[in-house]
């Protein structure tokens, strides 16, 4: 097996290199793009519906493919009259020349008829025209719902001013009037009598639509007929307005719309709209559809309103446009927005803000009337199925609709194409119905009653030569029927003339060549006496009655096959027309010998192959034998530039010895520039006169050569040569002046500036005023903002500018809010005066990391004078472009975290010591710099001398809370710097974040089909978010398959209906051809398909594209498949090759599908193994299999498996295939790791867990659940339930507990494949000791009050920084932000994403005097973690001297590292100012006293570092007033790390950190050796994340009793082996096995065993499932090694164990096991002392 993957190489490189030389023959030329071959078609009428080029030869004779493109069947000789070809037809039947005097709307042509093939397409040009005056129909329909009985009242006022409107637009006007309200009917309608009656006062009774007054001109009887009219009611707020207009537009004649007029709906309402399925679901599925039919009876009233259901969009949108009806919305601010997404979906329409009384709709009118004159839409309706239509225009602008603007009074020119589409739905044009193939399409501009009408239809007849068939014909030996020049053979009847049968006897001597003894010279397989030659790769190779050619065989030209102009057939080329030869290598043309003059081969020679024989030849004769001095003529001229001087004039280097040259010299007055195309020019030494000559004839024959010179030499004037020095000194006197006159104004720059003149004309401002930016297209979080500079560009000019976002609130700054201590990321932006390179951009590069330090060194030392700052982080270099001269220098971009009120001196010092161009030892750039806070940012940019342009990079502030639409403002503040003027000052930037409506992807990013699927079928889904239509557009594109020769091209448009959530693409696969014989094992035919341009609100998902594997067999289920009538068969020498197309997906979460196609040959079966991924192909399983496929199973979930399939015969085994990938499904993880309880006190705890053991896929959320529970451990009331839903946060606070209450805690673990089981466990935390807080190094735990509600929809996180009251206060500085808290959900922001403060306050009064205050603050900052565990919050204790202060209200920590402690608290209430703080803390367990002195009062927090990891220290903090200290605020706390902090992996401060410990070992294995003793073996974990140092095994008994033992394993083997000995039978024994890595424990494997019988034999093993623990360190090691079966007693342990190597280890650390009842506590000191304590409680689960 190794040997034959060894040789696989070079048999792929030939494979390869022939492959290459093949297409470059062009062997694979004939069928590139040519579908008519590819398709194969059997018969005529196939043929002509393959593609719209395709020809068919119906000549008895013809030999090769009958289905082909028109010129190859002529190429092949296939006569003219024997090819059957259709082109499609197109005519106008009708076309009246446009008259402009008219003035009325007319279209040209009116008549067309087409007839197209499908795939075809054709066009026309079309005149459209609108004069500038035409008739005008104008149909009010208003809301007659009582919340507009004022606009009614206004309306009824306005007949006068409609009429005055309507004039001012034409003379030929009517107008209309309608109202509508809604159905009649529960729950739209008040259904009680009295209100049925009159719904309000003075009110007429309710109703669906009425049309009142019938479209008139007369606009008396208009006004007085709505003067009648009164208002009316119903209940809910949409209103049936699609109603009304339905039947506004169907009853063309009851409202009265005229022909030739423009037609004008205004809509006006002040309510949303009822829709489709509105009445349906509302009534309980009791209406139907809507019939689009007029139902107004003879008074005008809609009589089906309670019959039929409400419109849909759609249909109004179609039955408007086919009216010519024309919608202008005028609706109210409150239902604004409704209809501004609908009027979008008319091509044609206007919408208006109506002021609350329509007030002023009559200029609604006229501005939304001017918008439609100026537009127009060219709409096709009733086009059939199988065609498509699209307009164009080459003069007028489409608008976003799809409409055109136009100029009325002109002709328009507009394009119209017709395309007849291939395939509808998977399916070919032809198998659709006849009227979906055909019909009459009106082609009609909107508001043009006129249109043009087109009969087409799609080519889809049989060919005429079939429909004379000829059946049983002789021609057919009897056996089949004769049509279209060929056999259709019967039923078992085969061969050319059907005269062959599989019962025939075979005939081979008649396939035998004379000469030869094998049948078809070895290379094919006789049947019925005809050579059937092999093809390789289903592609024909052997040719010839006895496959005794080759067709790799013929001549070659250049390396080229035939040329590659012919192809190879019975061992000669078969030249293309134009082409002749052997290699078809010569054109039959002369072209390539025809010479300048038009002559063949310039008459000295003559034209042979395209190529020109010359009688004579020399160095100067061309292609064409002329001579051509362009080949050397630079050298002939200096070959006898001596001669000419020589015999011309007599001077030159051989005027003593001019008998040596024998050119024949000719004086001529001038040289003609039609005598000679060249001419020789050089200058002579003598007098630097310049002299010309041509030559004729050929040079390389000396005495043939005539030389003409031209008499007269060129030489320059003498007389005016002392001007040249004279000019020198001018010139350097004047550049003396210019140098003076600039260090003049240098000099006195400064004082220009102050003159008027000097300033005016230089101003600096922003190019634009406005941008507008998409949310879903933004690829960065800023924006680069050019600004220009105008006038003269000389001098210097630095601009300050700043930026404040969400101007677009009221009130957007809000500093009184913000608490000035909080802590803001600050970002800073400097320009370094080094050059950049791209190593900066990486970060692990020696450059980057020494300029990173020095960056931050340097502005460490700047800034620490600030209070409060930290440290910088996350610094970063890059480039600036659009900056001017110094574009290529260093930006470098860090993050400076301070208080919010620093900000001001944070901008100070950054102006300063730009301005010095220096921070201590780093050197800046000047003029350049930019701070950025939470809300706003300040900036400098530079204009150097001659810079017209840079950009301002501004920062966008983008966040998950932003407003759908919001926007920021930047403004020039001033030029520090410079003479130049502000000009353009602000620039508005407007952010829009779409909200999708809908989701749609494809289901997999893959897909595998065979070709004999003949489709490909893709499902497309859609998630539905807000329900409505959908589209988006489906595009294949090539990768290795090709288009034409493997599938056929497909695009269009998925529709989703409301409520369709699935769609299926299908594109159409073509069978194998004449395909290259190396191609098909060494390539993957795949193609892609996209999913582009949603529209409708939609959005593109996950998969925007999928790619579509074909897989190309051979073989299918042991049936050879049949090319023609060649047999695809096994290769001569038996051996198989590796399956085709293996493709594997995941059935389930424990079992994958694995199926291929076969090889060729015949298979006896195949063996697939299988491994998961990542372990060595030597551990792989092997199973055998008969069908070409496997169901693996028993398999791990959500884990990625390999696998492969070979084949094997009675020779042996094939290759293997390609290794395939594939992951199994997600499934319920197991419960998580045992619960952990740090208790603070009686009322608080802390509860932490592990990760499951077996995640079964991706962890998702955590939910946990705690309530009360009896002595019988029987919950007390509800259960309250908190959801975690960031998985890494396995930490909650529960607060307020009762007190000496045992509570029942349950947690589980979520994931893709749903929840998972619960991990319990109860506690009572009266009665456990207290221990220091403890703060893992995760940022932001949960908190929970457990006297909140009885469900958490969410939880609220630590904060950075505590509040602060202002002196004085009685009350601590509390907002109530109480818009966050709906329905009691907290919404928040995470840390990082630079959010504002939030700001929680209960529901209870502060009292000062109380010993515990039941109001509690939490801030929600940007820090990791802070907690005060403290429950006793004093206020003022009485007995303090008056100005003492108080104890500090509240204490919080947050872990910013292994080894460093932020330590906050809240100033205490002091009847005067407080005036510094004292902190100390020491160990818990005694050590230095350590102390620290704040004497700014307004500093309420202190960064301690230096601690040790997982130690106790107590810390003490009191503030002082000017009488002295006041009493201490205690507390403890530890801060967990799992790392060394000398470590490289130890956390950045303030950065979070988790371990990446091992995952669990593989499943426990017992083996029971005798009754006492077993042994225990598992796995190597799945994911090791890291070397394996060693295993912990625990043992313990499952219901109590004795101690837990802990044995360490050393070593990272595939598999372990441990003996324990010393158990007892008939006694369960829980066992644990963890493995160990450089960063700590990973989680837990548990089974749980028992001994059953006295021989060891037996055993019973009770689960099996997977637990997880906390990780604990333990850096005391207590070792014994055994390296023979025997018991070793460690000295802290009465118990030992037999095995290879022994370790158990313990720290200073108290670590806690579980047994029931029992509560065991084991502590092992550095100094080996070790204690034990017994409690009957449970603690840790």
């Amino acid at each position: 097996m190794r040997r034959k993957r060894m040789d696989a190489p070079p048999r792929m490189c030939a494979r390869l290199l022939l492959l290459s030389l093949l297409c470059a023959t062009g062997f694979c030329q004939r069928s590139k793009s040519n579908r008519c071959v590819l398709s194969r078609a059997k018969s005529c009428t196939e043929c002509i519906r393959v593609d719209k080029d395709c020809s068919f030869c119906t000549d008895e004779s013809f030999e090769e493919s009958r289905c082909d493109l028109r010129e190859n069947l002529l190429r092949y000789g296939c006569g003219e009259a024997s090819i059957v070809y259709r082109r499609g037809e197109m005519r106008t039947e009708q076309n009246f020349s446009i008259n402009t005097s008219l003035q009325r709307t007319q279209v040209s042509p009116q008549s067309m008829f087409m007839r197209l093939r499908a795939g075809e397409e054709m066009s026309f040009n079309m005149d459209v025209f609108q004069p500038l005056e035409s008739p005008v129909d104008l149909y009010i329909l208003m809301d007659f719902s009582y919340s507009m009985s004022d606009d009614l009242d206004n309306l009824k006022s306005m007949g006068e001013n409609l009429a005055e409107f309507l004039q001012a637009l034409t003379s030929n006007y009517t107008i209309g009037f309608g109202k509508f309200v809604d159905k009649v009917s529960s729950p739209q309608t008040d259904m009680r009598p009295e209100k049925l009656r009159e719904p309000w006062n003075n009110a007429d009774s309710p109703f669906s639509f009425k049309n009142v007054i019938r479209l008139t001109s007369n606009i008396n009887h208009f006004s007085q007929e709505l003067r009648k009219e009164r208002i009316s009611g119903n209940l809910d707020a949409p209103e049936g307005g699609f109603d009304a207009i339905l039947q506004t537009a169907v009853c063309k004649d009851k409202i009265g719309w005229r022909k030739d007029s423009t037609h004008l709906l205004v809509f006006s309402t002040e309510s949303a709209f009822h829709y489709e399925a509105d009445g349906t679901n509302v009534l309980a599925g009791i209406l139907a559809r809507n019939d689009e039919q007029c139902h107004l009876d003879t008074s005008g009233t809609y009589v089906y309103d309670t019959k039929q259901d409400y419109p849909s969009v759609p249909t109004l949108v179609r039955l408007l446009g086919q009216h010519n009806i024309i919608p202008i919305f005028a609706v109210t601010n409150h239902s604004y927005s409704y209809y501004e997404k609908l009027h979008k979906y008319f091509p044609i329409s206007e919408i208006g803000v109506l002021q609350e009384d329509s007030s002023n709709i009559v200029e609604l009118l006229r501005t939304a009337f001017e918008r439609i004159r100026s537009k127009m839409d060219i709409r096709a309706d009733f086009v059939p199925k199988a065609m498509k239509t699209e307009f164009t225009s080459l003069v007028y602008e489409k608008t976003e609709s799809g409409s055109f603007h136009i100029n009325r009074g002109e002709v328009g020119k507009y394009n119209v194409r017709v395309k007849a589409l291939e395939y509808v739905g998977g399916q070919h044009v032809c198998s659709l119905q006849k009227t979906e193939r055909e019909g009459v399409i009106h082609v009609k501009p909107t508001s043009l009653s006129d249109s043009l009408k087109i009969r087409a239809s799609v080519y889809c007849d049989v060919c005429s030569c079939e429909q004379q068939k000829e059946f049983s014909s002789p021609k057919c030996s009897f056996h089949g029927d004769f049509a279209c020049g060929q056999c259709i053979c019967h039923p078992g009847w085969r061969g050319d003339t059907c005269d062959c049968s599989p019962a025939s006897s075979p005939n081979n001597e008649a396939c035998i060549r004379p000469g030869d003894t094998e049948p078809c010279s070895g290379r094919g397989e006789c049947l019925c006496g005809k050579c059937q030659c092999y093809s390789e790769d289903l592609r024909q190779r052997f040719d010839g009655p006895f496959c005794q050619y080759d067709v790799l065989q013929c001549p070659r030209t250049s390396g080229f096959l035939c040329n590659d102009r012919g192809r190879c057939s019975k061992g000669a080329c078969v030249c293309e027309s134009g082409w002749e030869g052997p290699g078809c290598e010569c054109p039959t043309s002369n072209d390539t010998c025809i010479d300048s003059r038009g002559g063949i081969c310039n008459n000295h020679g003559r034209c042979e192959c395209g190529r020109c024989i010359c009688d004579k030849a020399s160095l100067y004769t061309s292609s064409t034998c002329e001579i051509s001095y362009s080949l050397g003529f630079q050298a002939v001229c200096e070959s006898i530039r001596d001669c000419v001087r020589c015999q011309a004039w007599g001077t030159g280097n051989k005027k003593a010895n001019c008998s040596m040259c024998h050119l024949q010299i000719q004086m001529v007055e001038e040289l003609k520039k039609e005598e000679a195309s060249e001419y020789c020019s050089f200058q002579d030494e003598d007098d630097d006169c310049t002299y010309h000559y041509t030559l004729e004839g050929d040079p390389t024959v000396l005495p043939n050569t005539t030389v003409r010179v031209q008499k007269k030499k060129e030489c320059p004037p003498g007389s005016f040569l002392w001007l040249i020095p004279l000019l020198i000194f001018l010139i350097l006197l004047l550049g003396l002046l210019l140098l003076l006159c600039w260090k003049f104004c240098a000099c006195c720059k400064a004082c220009l500036a102050l003159l008027p003149c000097c300033a005016r004309g230089r101003t600096v401002g922003f190019k634009e005023d406005h941008y507008m930016l998409r949310h879903s297209l933004m690829s960065s979080d800023h924006l680069d903002t050019p600004m220009v500079r105008s006038g003269s560009l000389k001098g210097r000019d630095t601009v300050r500018w700043k930026i404040n976002n969400n101007v677009h609130k009221q009130g957007f700054t809000s500093p009184a809010v913000a608490n000035p201590k909080d802590l803001v990321p600050y970002g800073l932006s400097l320009r370094l005066t080094r050059l950049f390179t791209q190593n900066l951009v990486k970060l692990d590069t020696r450059e980057c990391e020494q300029l990173r330090k020095e960056v931050e060194e340097n502005l460490n030392e700047v800034f620490k004078h600030i209070p409060g700052c930290h440290k910088l982080q996350q610094t970063k270099f890059r480039l600036q472009p659009n900056s001017g001269k110094r574009q290529d220098h260093t930006i470098v971009d860090t993050v400076l975290t301070a208080p919010r009120s620093a900000k001001p001196e944070i901008i100070k010092v950054v102006e300063k010591h730009v301005s010095h161009e220096a921070f201590n030892d780093l050197k800046v750039s000047p003029g350049y710099y930019t701070v950025t806070s939470d809300q706003d940012a300040h900036g400098m940019v530079e204009f150097q001398e001659a810079v017209e342009l840079v950009d301002v990079r501004v920062p966008l502030f983008i966040r998950e809370e932003d407003d759908d639409e919001k926007q920021l403002q930047v403004e020039a503040i001033d030029v520090p710097t410079g003479i130049a003027e502000i000009g353009r000052r602000l620039v508005n930037i407007t952010i829009i974040k779409e909200q999708a409506s809908s989701l749609i992807t494809f289901l997999q990013p893959a897909y595998s089909h065979s070709r004999f699927d003949k489709v490909a079928k893709i499902p497309v889904l859609r998630e539905i978010i807000d329900n409505g239509k959908s589209q988006v557009t489906y595009r294949t594109r090539d990768l290795t398959a090709k288009n034409g020769r493997d599938y056929v091209f497909t695009e269009g448009d998925l529709v989703f209906q409301p409520g369709e959530t699935r769609k299926e693409v299908q594109i159409p696969l073509l069978e194998l051809t004449e395909i290259d014989t190396l191609l098909h094992n060494s390539q993957l035919k795949q193609f892609a398909v996209d999913l582009l341009h949603p529209k409708y609100g939609a959005k593109i998902g996950r998969y925007p594209q999928t790619t579509v594997t074909i897989a190309d067999p051979e073989v299918v289920d042991s049936v050879p498949s049949m090319t023609g009538l060649s047999q695809v068969s096994q290769s001569p020498k038996g051996r198989l090759s590796a399956p085709l197309n293996p493709n594997a997906h995941a059935l389930s979460a424990r079992e994958i599908r694995f199926s291929w196609f076969p090889p060729p040959g015949k298979p006896l079966g195949y063996k697939v193994k299988y491994w998961i991924q990542g372990d060595p192909e030597s551990e792989a399983h092997l199973i055998d299999v008969k069908a070409p496929s496997a169901e693996l199973s028993n398999l791990y979930p959500f884990c990625d498996y390999e696998m492969q399939v070979c084949a094997y015969n009675a020779l042996g085994e094939g290759p293997y295939s390609d290794i395939i990938h594939c992951r199994t499904l997600e499934d319920v993880p197991s419960e998580p790791g045992r619960l952990a309880f740090n208790v603070v006190s009686s009322t608080v705890t802390q509860l932490s867990w592990a990760e499951p053991a077996e995640t079964n896929g991706e962890i998702t959320a955590y939910e946990v659940s705690y309530g009360l529970v009896n002595e019988d451990n029987v919950p007390i009331g509800p259960m309250k339930k908190v959801l975690v839903e960031d998985p890494k946060k396995r930490m909650v606070l529960i607060e307020n507990l009762r007190e000496s209450q045992p509570y029942r805690y349950m947690v589980k673990a979520r994931n893709g494949a749903g929840w998972g089981p619960e991990r319990e466990a109860t506690i009572n935390l009266a009665t456990q000791p207290k221990r220091p807080m403890s703060i893992p190094i995760i940022p932001d735990v949960p908190i929970i009050d457990a006297e909140g509600g009885e469900d958490y929809d969410s939880y609220l996180m630590y904060s950075t920084d505590v509040l602060r009251s202002p002196a004085g206060s009685k009350r601590p500085s509390v907002s109530d932000d109480s818009e966050h808290l709906l329905n009691g959900r907290v919404d928040f922001s995470f840390p990082g994403s630079a959010s504002g403060t939030l700001t929680r306050t209960t529901n209870s009064s502060y009292h000062q005097l109380s010993s515990h205050v039941q109001q509690e603050h939490r801030v929600m900052g940007s820090s990791s973690l802070t907690r005060d565990y403290s429950t006793m919050l004093m206020g003022h204790d009485s007995r303090l001297p008056l100005g003492i202060p108080d104890t500090p209200t509240r204490l919080v920590f947050s872990a910013l590292g292994p080894t460093s402690l932020k330590v906050s608290w809240q100033e205490p209430h002091c009847e005067k100012e407080v005036q510094g703080y004292s902190v100390q803390y020491q160990l818990l367990n005694g050590g230095e006293v350590h102390r620290l002195t704040i004497p700014n009062p307004s500093q309420n927090s202190v960064v301690v570092e230096d601690l040790l990891p997982n130690h106790s220290y107590v810390f003490k903090v009191k503030a002082q007033s000017e009488e002295g200290w006041g009493p201490e605020r205690e507390g403890l706390i530890t801060i967990e790390c799992q790392v060394d902090p000398r470590s490289p992996l130890r956390p950045l401060p303030g950065s979070p950190f988790t371990l990446s410990t091992p995952s669990a070992p593989g499943p426990l294995v017992f083996t029971a050796l005798n009754p006492d003793s077993l042994q225990l073996s598992w796995e190597r974990p799945r994911k090791p994340n890291g070397s394996i140092l060693g295993y912990m095994v625990t043992c313990e008994m499952l219901h109590g009793g004795g101690e837990p033992r802990n044995i360490y394993v050393e070593g990272d083997n595939p598999e372990t082996n441990l003996t324990v000995p010393h158990l007892s039978e008939n006694v369960p024994y829980k066992f644990k096995v963890q493995a160990k890595t450089t960063q700590g424990f990973g989680p837990e494997r548990e089974g749980i065993i028992t001994i059953e019988s006295q021989d060891g034999g037996t055993f019973s093993q009770f689960g099996g499932q997977q637990y997880m623990r906390e990780v604990y360190n333990f850096p005391t090691e207590y070792t014994t090694k055994t390296s023979i079966s025997h018991s070793s007693l460690d000295p802290h342990f009465t118990d030992g164990m037999l095995m290879t190597s022994q370790r158990v280890e313990s720290a200073s650390s108290t670590l806690t096991k579980q047994v029931t009842k029992e509560f065991v506590s084991r502590t092992v000191m550095s100094s080996g002392t070790l204690t034990k304590q017994m409690e009957r409680q449970f603690y840790e689960a």
